[in-house]
């Protein structure tokens, strides 16, 4: 049985699969001899034309469960927005070409696109090879002194590569957020990347069932990325390659900057839907 075969199948809709959004090209600057994007050409482009496929989703996979209250007042109120990106390596950006190039500094960029004339800034918070209780350990000083609107948590992955047990996990995960909700911030949970070493691992199926049920209990968000990344691989057939580091482990340019930009698809629908926004005028 391949690794593939061995993780638990997820179901993909033919409707939402014929959603897609396109990625364009990063800054001119970043990509010598780029063509201006116009609207009639912009579909066209993908990630600074150094692949053919294109950025896009089923809309399943960019749609928050739950509107993203503190940041949608901060928002209605021309406040600033202070975003927490904390997690590890595929935080920090290993396998990108630059800083600029992981998916928190990218976020940034797709978040001011979006809002223009605010003021949104995302910290990374990412170190590498660190698991939950470490990330946890950092908390007070990394996440909540920043004041943060919005917490992005990504988990799981060193666990299962270390092949340590799922209940000890479990407990920390819950722990963890909510320490993050009482610290006042909207919490979106982001969970493990699918690459070929953490399909190899047994405990990669709990613990994507691990963090779902936790984000779910909890009333948190929880964005995808794993059944994201499946979706590229297995429906849209793009070679891991396209979208995987050398190291068979973390993600490149073109999947960072990806992700950064339907992860701000999906925040910016959540922080501007009508109950986030009848939340935000009322003070709730």
């Amino acid at each position: 049985m391949s690794v593939l075969s061995s993780v638990t199948k997820y179901r993909f809709s033919a409707a939402a699969g014929a959603v897609a959004l396109l990625l364009f090209a990063p800054a001119r600057a970043q990509v010598p001899n780029a063509p201006a994007a116009t609207p009639g050409a912009a579909a066209a482009l993908a990630v600074g034309a150094r692949s053919e496929f294109a950025c896009r989703a089923p809309a399943e996979f960019t749609q928050l469960n739950y509107p993203l209250r503190h940041s949608a007042r901060r928002l209605a109120n021309g406040e600033p927005l202070t975003i927490v990106a904390i997690g590890s390596s595929s935080t920090a950006g290993v396998g990108a070409s630059s800083p600029a190039m992981s998916y928190p500094s990218r976020l940034a960029v797709e978040l001011k696109q979006r809002f223009p004339g605010r003021d949104i800034v995302v910290l990374n918070r990412g170190v590498n090879g660190q698991e939950t209780h470490e990330m946890m350990a950092r908390f007070a000083t990394d996440v909540i002194a920043a004041h943060p609107d919005l917490v992005l948590w990504q988990v799981g992955t060193n666990s299962v590569l270390r092949d340590h047990p799922l209940r000890p996990h479990s407990i920390l995960l819950r722990e963890g957020i909510t320490q993050l909700k009482e610290a006042g911030a909207d919490v979106v949970l982001i969970d493990m990347q699918f690459v070929p070493r953490v399909l190899a691992k047994p405990e990669t199926p709990g613990m994507e069932d691990q963090i779902a049920l936790a984000a779910k209990e909890q009333s948190v968000d929880l964005f995808r990325r794993f059944a994201l990344m499946r979706n590229w691989h297995e429906v849209q057939h793009i070679p891991f390659e396209t979208f995987v580091a050398p190291d068979a482990l973390h993600m490149n340019d073109w999947s960072y900057a990806c992700v950064a930009k339907l992860l701000a698809v999906g925040i910016a629908e959540a922080a501007t839907r009508p109950i986030a926004s009848a939340a935000a005028r009322f003070g709730r």
